[in-house]
């Protein structure tokens, strides 16, 4: 391969060769000056310095220390070199009884000399004095200790434990899987309950409110039997019938509403006059004297008014405080004889008490169950949920030119979506929902492009 025009195969002028002696071979006018460097700089010492051979001897020191465990210089010569006599019989007599370790195990004993840090906290015991005295105490009065006593009885009485039958056994007795007793649940007869619901060997007991339903409604229910491809003709009247009867409700809201948003009739309006008298009402007085008799009656009642702030008032004397307190004394002492003979009377009408007592037991029984069988009336109706109120679908009916001779002819009604959409509101599941209707929140605003505008011109 030949140089490049204008290079030579000469090494580059940056090359310093080892002998000083030795020039460059390039011509003069080849020849660059060496770069000077000022190197009391960190900058420049770190990149222009040579340190490949400090490299290379740490290199070589940790190498030494991997293989050898040191260095070579400072060992000696018995630990790098062996005597090799070439007799293997001289060597087996004069290793005769030494177990020889393997030359990797040697390698990898520390050769250091510096041997490792004692732990002394584990060699601290606390409360070490008094163990020690309770020890030479049982040991002088001859007492067992009470972990030696559990290990004896435990050597003594070994725990026998019963194997367990495997499930694929083919000889093992049937039982019935959903039965409340089963034989599995013999080993957990007599434990505590918490331990076994910890341990996981027990279910938690679940609430009795978890297995109610919300409603007592069929998922799916049973439509009238008009609602059939091919009813009889009295029960396909009675679902007209009730259709019909569903949307007179409907035609008598709507119209009830309209009543009340309707603007009266012109005789029902109301005139100036009526507007003007209204307005006046209460305002004006028809004569004198009515004016004056209404302000006589009203200081009459001013004047029967007892004073409220009064501020003199008269003191009662000694005597007016006894006898006031004298008749407080007799008024209670009359309330409690009286008391004490209504108890008496009710001791002679005891037969008459019971009576009532029944009849008043009588009569929270009937309101009971009155209310347990509103109770239940009520548990299969919609609740309210949300804010919205349950409103129940139309009904899917066809009329009477509408209905199909054969299955394959038949249209179907309604949606199956939202059946069961309606059926989840009637159940409790969800609550009732509307499509949300969507507003618009600004105005849309029409730009004609420069493109479109040039081909409409």
């Amino acid at each position: 391969m030949a140089a490049a025009p204008g290079l030579s195969a000469f090494p580059s002028p940056g090359f310093l060769t080892l002998n000083p002696a030795s020039a460059s071979p390039l011509p003069p006018e080849h020849r660059q000056r060496r770069q000077r460097l000022n190197k009391n700089k960190k900058k420049n010492w770190n990149k222009h310095s040579d340190i490949t051979e400090v490299e290379e001897f740490l290199e070589d020191v940790r190498l030494q220390q991997r293989t050898v465990g040191g260095l070579v210089s400072e060992k000696t010569d018995d630990t790098l070199f062996f005597v090799d006599t070439g007799d293997e019989k001289k060597d087996l007599l004069h290793n005769k009884g030494k177990l020889k370790p393997l030359r990797i195990d040697l390698i990898l004993q520390p050769d250091s000399k510096v041997s490792a840090p004692k732990d002394i906290l584990a060699h601290q015991i606390p409360n070490s004095r008094k163990l020690r005295r309770k020890a030479e105490r049982e040991k002088r009065l001859g007492i067992v200790p009470r972990k030696q006593r559990l290990l004896n009885a435990r050597l003594q009485n070994p725990a026998v434990k019963t194997k367990a039958v495997p499930n694929n056994n083919p000889a093992r007795d049937f039982y019935d899987l959903w039965s409340i007793t089963s034989p599995l649940d013999k080993e957990l007869e007599g434990k505590d309950t918490w331990f076994l619901e910890q341990t996981k060997k027990k279910r938690l007991k679940r609430p009795h409110n978890l297995n109610q339903k919300p409603s007592q409604v069929s998922a799916v229910e049973v439509i009238a039997p008009g609602g059939s491809y091919n009813p009889t003709f009295e029960s396909h009247q009675a679902l007209l019938l009730e259709a019909h009867e569903v949307e007179v409700k409907k035609l008598r809201t709507e119209e009830k509403i309209k009543r009340q948003v309707a603007i009266p009739s012109s005789e029902q309006l109301p005139t100036k006059e009526s507007v003007l008298e209204e307005l006046c009402q209460g305002l004006l007085v028809d004569s004198d004297g009515e004016e004056q008799e209404r302000r006589l009656k009203a200081g009459e009642e001013a004047e029967d008014r007892p004073v409220r702030n009064a501020v003199w008032c008269e003191k009662k004397t000694e005597r007016e405080r006894k006898r006031e307190k004298m008749i407080k004394k007799q008024e209670h002492r009359l309330k409690e004889q009286k008391e004490a003979r209504q108890k008496q009377q009710d001791l002679f009408r005891l037969r008459s008490i019971k009576g009532e007592v029944k009849e008043l037991e009588i009569k929270l029984a009937k309101r009971k169950v009155k209310r347990t069988e509103k109770q239940k009336a009520e548990a299969n109706k919609p609740r309210r949920l949300g804010r919205l109120k349950y409103e129940d679908p139309d009904l899917e009916v066809k009329l009477s030119d509408e209905l199909a001779d054969t299955l394959r002819a038949l249209k179907p009604e309604g949606s199956i979506l939202t059946d069961r959409f309606k059926s989840f509101q009637k159940r409790n599941l969800i609550e009732p929902r509307i499509r949300a209707k969507f507003k618009r929140k600004h105005k849309l605003k029409y730009v004609e492009k420069r493109a479109f505008r040039e081909v409409t011109l």
